[in-house]
């Protein structure tokens, strides 16, 4: 039990700079707080455990970093916004194949 308190903070603290930065990626901020959702719910489901989330919340942070980086001159390139798109695609096809393996409970 204390250890899904500690990944629902670490969830909720994510999400929380994650939400902080939406209003600035417009679509790419809504699709990264959805992702962060998807994993919060997989948590509570029990479709994730522990250590599947960690690197999970990791690919979200490296995101985000990038996220901020590309908007760090105020304006989002097509370069930029490709590359965070390939980022997202990625993060969700590794959101949905953590959550949906085969394991014994």
């Amino acid at each position: 039990m204390k250890n899904i308190g500690i990944m629902m903070i670490v969830v909720l603290v994510t999400g929380g700079l994650i939400f902080a930065d939406s209003a600035m990626a417009g679509k790419a901020g809504k699709r990264q707080l959805n992702q962060q959702k998807r994993i919060c719910r997989g948590i509570q489901s029990g479709e994730l455990s522990r250590p599947e989330v960690c690197p999970l919340e990791r690919e979200q942070q490296r995101i985000q970093r990038h996220k901020r980086l590309a908007w760090s001159d105020g304006t989002l390139t097509r370069k930029e916004k490709i590359c965070l798109e390939k980022q997202q695609d990625r993060a969700s096809r590794h959101i949905w194949r953590t959550k949906h393996t085969n394991r014994e409970r």
